[in-house]
C-alpha cells in the first residue's frame, strides 16, 4: 500500500496522512493515532528517504558504541535495550546508526554526525558520573536523551533511568529483614551512575539499621558470570564470609550460584542471593517462581520508552526537556531465606 491509497482509505489527504506519520504538532493527537492504527493495520511503512527529503530529517537515531577495554558495552543487557528502541523506530519510520569507536575518538564522531546531518537525534548509553558527553551534545546542539543520569551534572537534559538507589535500598532491607548482617555486593563499575547509585543505597539501608558497611564486602567490577563465581570462592575462605550476596544483574548472579552449588551448598537455604534483573528476553529468570529475589525492571520496555520520548523532542525541539524515572519491582524468588545460624 503506497500513501495515496491510505490516505483515501482514512478519508484524508496525503499531507494530513504524511504529517500525523512523521508527528507534526499540528495535526491533533487523535488523528495520529488513527492514522498510524490504519498504516499499522494494512502494512504501510513510509519510504524513508522520501520521507527525509520532504521533512528535511534524516530519519535516524544515531548510537556511539565506544570500543573499551575498561567497560564492555556491546552485552546482552545492550542488546535489549537496542531491540526496544528499535521497535520504536521502526513504528516512527526511523533507521538506527550504529557507530562502534574507539573510546578517544567519541567527541568527534558526535561531532562529524551532527555536521553531516546524518542523524536527526543521539541516544547516549552508560552514563559516568559528570558525563562531558552530555555538556558536548548541549553545546553542538543536536537532540539527545540519556539511558540513565550523570549525578554531578545539574544542567536539564532528557534522560530517563531506573531507580537504582531505591531498588538496592529495598533490596538490602529485604536481605536484612531475614537475618542477614553479613551482605556483600557486587556491583558494576563505580564510574558508570547507575554502579554509584545502587552503593548509595546499599550503604544506606546497612547505615539505617546501624551497621557500618565492610569495604571488603563492597566489590565493583565489569558484570560477567566470572566474576560472580571467582567472588563467592575468594569470599568462602574468610573466617566470616557473607551469607547473602547482592549482585547488579542476573549474569554475574549466575556465577554466584555455580560457586554455591559446586560448594555443596543451596542457594536460597545455606546462601541468599538477590539480584537486579534487566527481564532479559533470552535469559528468563524462571517461570512461574523465579530462580532469584530481584529487583527486576526491562531494559526492553526502557528502550522503547526512550527512544519515544528522544522522537518527540525531536518533533518539538523547543519543548522542555523530558525525563522519566522508573521504579523497578521486587520479585521473590528460590534464591533468598533466614540467615542460617553460625556455628561457634
Amino acid at each position: 500500500m503506497n500513501l495515496k491509497e491510505l490516505a483515501a482509505k482514512l478519508g484524508l489527504s496525503q499531507t494530513t496522512v504524511s504529517r500525523a506519520l512523521n508527528g507534526y504538532p499540528e495535526v491533533s493527537e487523535a488523528t495520529r493515532q488513527r492514522v498510524r492504527a490504519a498504516a499499522d493495520k494494512h502494512g504501510y511503512r513510509p519510504n524513508t528517504r522520501a520521507r527525509g527529503l520532504a521533512t528535511g530529517r534524516a530519519m535516524a537515531i544515531g548510537h556511539v558504541i565506544p570500543i573499551s577495554s575498561r567497560h564492555e558495552m556491546v552485552n546482552p543487557i545492550f542488546g535489549d535495550f537496542i531491540a526496544g528502541a528499535g521497535e520504536t523506530y521502526s513504528k516512527a519510520g526511523y533507521d538506527m546508526v550504529l557507530s562502534l569507536v574507539e573510546d578517544h575518538r567519541q567527541e568527534q564522531v558526535y561531532r562529524e554526525l551532527r555536521g553531516k546531518r546524518n542523524v536527526d537525534g543521539i541516544i547516549v548509553h552508560a552514563p559516568r558520573m559528570g558525563d562531558s558527553r552530555i555538556t558536548m551534545l548541549q553545546e553542538i546542539g543536536i537532540p539527545f536523551a540519556v539511558h540513565g543520569r550523570a549525578s554531578e551534572l545539574t544542567g536539564p537534559y532528557n534522560w530517563l533511568d531506573v531507580n537504582n538507589k531505591s531498588a538496592f535500598q529495598r533490596a538490602t532491607d529485604f536481605l536484612l529483614d531475614l537475618g542477614h548482617r553479613r551482605i556483600c555486593l557486587l556491583n558494576g563499575l563505580e564510574s558508570m551512575d547507575f554502579a554509584f547509585r545502587r552503593r548509595q543505597g546499599y550503604e544506606d539501608a546497612l547505615a539505617a539499621r546501624g551497621i557500618t558497611p565492610d569495604p571488603g564486602l563492597m566489590l565493583a567490577e565489569e558484570m560477567t558470570e566470572t566474576y560472580g563465581y571467582r567472588t563467592v570462592q575468594a569470599m568462602m575462605q574468610l573466617d566470616n564470609p557473607p551469607t547473602a550476596y547482592l549482585t547488579s544483574s542476573i549474569i554475574p548472579a549466575i556465577g554466584v550460584r555455580r560457586a554455591i552449588e559446586e560448594a555443596g551448598l543451596q542457594m536460597g537455604r545455606d546462601i541468599s542471593v538477590i539480584t537486579h534483573d534487566d527481564d532479559l528476553s533470552y535469559l528468563r529468570n524462571g517461570d512461574d517462581v523465579p530462580q532469584f529475589t530481584a529487583t527486576r525492571s526491562s531494559v526492553r520496555e526502557a528502550g522503547r520508552q526512550l527512544a519515544e520520548m528522544l522522537i518527540q523532542q525531536i518533533n518539538e525541539p523547543s519543548g522542555t526537556p523530558l525525563t522519566r524515572l522508573l521504579e523497578a519491582e521486587l520479585t521473590v524468588g528460590r534464591s533468598t531465606g533466614p540467615a542460617p545460624e553460625r556455628k561457634t
